[in-house]
């Protein structure tokens, strides 16, 4: 069995235990998004599957945290529009949506520090807009090169990635050196552990948190061009 069948094999089993959806992502042709009001930064975030429309209770802790790490600024936030459904393969429409919203906030709001950040299905949909097609078995399919000077930080949790290919610090050539990737111990989404509710304790375990102190200290140092 190659790698890429035991990668669909996988994905497909954390389907149907109810973790994630059903198959990992590609990314399609990017969406309209109505064009953002510039902030200092921009959170962009895709949240779990089943989670209320929105950024999510791991998204919501994960800004809120960073938002208190970032006092004085402003921070804008856009919640990735996508459904985040037991039909994994709909999350082509996250990606697409947050890539077209990323690459207009570049060009509308060129000096606005972007964060990328996904729980769960959501760290797959951020997985396939910065990885390495060639690392990610031919799926998912990145912005362009240049987006990358205008994102500050990646914060992924819960990640189905670290199951089959590696952590997106290592598989991501661009945005990995500026990456957070957390896996909640055992949580099996994330790791070859079988410690279900670990999934859903990334807030508990003060991961968002910490992904949030590596993202506003990424923030605060980070200069897009032109600036």
């Amino acid at each position: 069995m190659s790698v890429q069948t035991k990668a669909h094999a996988l994905l497909t089993g954390l389907a149907t235990g109810g973790l994630i959806g059903a198959s990992l992502l590609a990314v399609g042709t990017p969406v309209a998004s109505a064009a953002p009001k510039c902030s200092d930064v921009e959170v962009v975030f895709a949240r779990g599957t089943d989670e209320p429309v929105g950024v999510g209770r791991e998204g919501q802790a994960f800004i809120d945290s960073l938002k208190s790490n970032l006092k004085g600024r402003t921070v804008g936030v856009y919640a990735v529009n996508y459904p985040a459904s037991h039909e994994f393969m709909q999350a082509t429409a996250g990606a697409s949506d947050a890539a077209a919203h990323v690459q207009l906030t570049t060009s509308t709001c060129p000096n606005t520090k972007i964060v990328l950040g996904g729980y769960s299905q959501g760290a797959a949909v951020i997985d396939g807009i910065t990885g390495d097609p060639a690392r990610l078995f031919g799926l998912g399919q990145p912005m362009p090169p240049e987006v990358a000077d205008h994102v500050a930080a990646v914060a992924v949790f819960g990640n189905p990635l670290n199951r089959f290919g590696g952590p997106l610090t290592a598989l991501s050539p661009l945005y990995g050196a500026k990456t957070i990737d957390l896996c909640n111990g055992a949580d099996p989404v994330c790791s070859p552990g079988d410690d279900r509710p670990a999934h859903s304790q990334y807030v508990e375990a003060g991961l968002t948190g910490q992904a949030a102190a590596f993202a506003a200290d990424r923030v605060r140092s980070f200069v897009p061009p032109g600036v």
